[in-house]
């Protein structure tokens, strides 16, 4: 039987910003994000578990850590949208210490594509 990973999660301030700010809109944010903690993230990178949601972004020069976007990000407050919500998430994952570091949320409806300039600066920091 295989055990489930403790995870260790931090976010930069950036997107805390935009957390708080799409939380004001999406009122469930906050407790759809734990949900995808535990069904998404956790089952890939603990048990190997692929519900197809999570992408590597490829491109960006890195050895300690790998770029995600979550794509099936369920938000309760988007109704009858279910995992198709629009909402993505792009997230550093550093395998050898399992820490998840959170750098941008946003709505698909008011931006198409992550911030490319800010992931090439976290990977350079």
């Amino acid at each position: 039987m295989t055990t489930k990973k403790s995870f260790n999660y931090n976010e930069t301030d950036t997107f805390q910003r935009e957390f708080k700010k799409l939380n004001k809109r999406f009122k469930t944010l906050k407790e759809d994000l734990k949900v995808a903690k535990s069904s998404a993230i956790e089952l890939l990178h603990s048990l190997n578990i692929d519900n197809r949601s999570i992408f590597e972004l490829t491109g960006y020069k890195t050895t300690s850590f790998k770029l995600y976007k979550l794509k099936k990000f369920a938000c309760k407050s988007l109704k009858g949208k279910g995992v198709n919500s629009g909402i993505r998430l792009i997230y550093a994952y550093y395998e050898t210490i399992s820490k998840v570091v959170f750098i941008e949320i946003y709505y698909k409806g008011d931006k198409g594509l992550e911030d490319r300039n800010r992931l090439k600066k976290y990977c350079n920091s």
